[in-house]
């Protein structure tokens, strides 16, 4: 890597924050809610590490892209002001959806977002634009990229991390001569010639964007970055160059990712440190300082976990993320899972390996989790395939309940007492789509 600039003056750059994707894979999760807004971490949301690491990068605008059920997104961005966002020369703005020349007002892709808000680009006249993806955790000083990328008089500089190759066919890689210059591009290869994959950071010279754009999207229609404006860029003899990043980073788009990387939050000494890290959230959105300090009964048993205000334990935790507002009554157990605001988990219950939304309630003495075979749930095998339970916000499970492994219940679904109250491995129920 080369060197970096000692100064950058980060208010000459812009940065576009997508965070309008559907993100269905996350199932149940993404009911009502958009991707980068699903909670994270007991009373963060997945949006608040890119906002942060913006706050903490000395950039000073932000453009917010949204699209799928933004309602909740926008109420936790607000004004910015949770991240410094406020002020003559500051600003974070929420760009939803609208019609221009074209008919339609949906976003068709990554690039066409961006082309469709190229006035507001075109308004604050960066020299630099930071394109950025709302719903990765990891902590980053945006001004490294911007440094390097200006350095190597790049038209984009595009940031990436190391995989191990026999993972690489998993991903979409990026080939790179010695120099770091990008010379193509390879869509989950069989025989994967590298291991480098994209983090969906971008740092675009303004003119070359604006060209890049009018040229892919503009004239040829197409409406993807990764797809289709980079690939034509390495065919154009444009300036491509890769920034090495070598600290945590997640895609948190799945099930199995969203838990690996709570259980990696729960970890002593893991690689995830919020404190560290210094995550910014919305305070006076959900207003957990309002509820009381989380209280741990004598009989309770807490290990490796975290627990927000207002949770009560009566029972025991081990490694689990409490929000806001739970309740763990005597005699249950809740094992490495996640568990949002206001739940109940009844007396004697035990839950191992779930994920369970907000306001879900389970009866007395159920089993959630942790029996019957770890086989991909049938109705939906990629979006679920590991084992968790997944239960949606507001349902309910009356006392003797029992879900096995990869079973999926859906929002407000209350289970009927008796025989119906046991879900088998793998099976969904409710008749929501995604």
């Amino acid at each position: 890597m080369s060197a970096v600039a000692p100064s950058i003056d980060m208010r000459r750059t812009l940065a576009i924050l997508m965070a309008g994707g559907e993100g269905s894979r996350l199932n149940v999760l993404v009911h009502r809610r958009a991707k980068p807004a699903v909670p994270f971490g007991a009373i963060y949301r997945m949006i608040d590490f890119a906002m942060s690491n913006v706050m903490h990068s000395g950039l000073e605008r932000v453009g917010i892209l949204t699209q799928y059920m933004p309602y909740s997104l926008s109420d936790h961005i607000g004004i910015g002001q949770s991240w410094g966002m406020i002020g003559r020369s500051r600003e974070a703005r929420i760009l939803p959806p609208h019609t221009g020349q074209r008919a339609a007002d949906w976003y068709r892709g990554t690039a066409d977002a961006v082309y469709r808000n190229m006035s507001y680009i075109d308004r604050h006249r960066p020299a630099s634009v930071l394109i950025l993806s709302g719903d990765h955790v990891y902590r980053m000083d945006y001004a490294r990229v911007v440094g390097e990328h200006l350095n190597t008089g790049a038209d984009v500089t595009i940031a990436v991390r190391e995989v191990p190759l026999q993972e690489a066919s998993n991903f979409g890689t990026v080939l790179a001569d010695p120099t770091g210059r990008i010379v193509g591009f390879e869509e989950k290869p069989e025989h994967p010639r590298s291991n480098l994959i994209s983090m969906g950071i971008y740092v675009f010279r303004r003119s070359v964007l604006t060209e890049e754009l009018e040229e892919v999207v503009g004239q040829q229609g197409l409406s993807d970055f990764a797809k289709h404006i980079f690939p034509q860029m390495v065919a154009d003899g444009r300036h491509l160059q890769i920034f090495r990043f070598t600290g945590y980073w997640q895609d948190v788009g799945t099930i199995r990712a969203y838990f690996e990387s709570h259980m990696e939050l729960v970890k002593p000494g893991g690689p995830i440190d919020m404190a560290a890290w210094d995550i910014r959230t919305n305070w006076d959105e959900d207003r957990p300082g309002d509820r009381p300090p989380a209280r741990v009964a004598p009989t309770a048993r807490v290990e490796s976990s975290i627990l927000a205000n207002g949770v009560q334990i009566a029972g025991e935790v081990h490694e689990s993320v409490l929000s806001p507002g739970v309740v763990v009554e005597q005699g249950a157990v809740v094992e490495r899972s996640i568990l949002m605001h206001d739940v109940r988990i009844g007396a004697g219950a035990r839950v191992r390996e779930a994920i369970l939304d907000k306001q879900v309630e389970v009866g007395a003495n159920s089993l959630v989790g942790g029996v019957g075979e770890i086989v991909p749930n049938r109705r939906f095998p990629t979006h679920l395939d590991s084992g968790q339970v997944l239960i949606g916000k507001g349902a309910r499970l009356p006392a003797g309940s029992v879900l096995e492994r990869s079973a999926i219940l859906f929002p407000y679904v209350t289970l009927p007492r008796g025989d119906h109250s046991h879900v088998q491995a793998g099976h969904t129920i409710g008749d929501i789509d995604f």
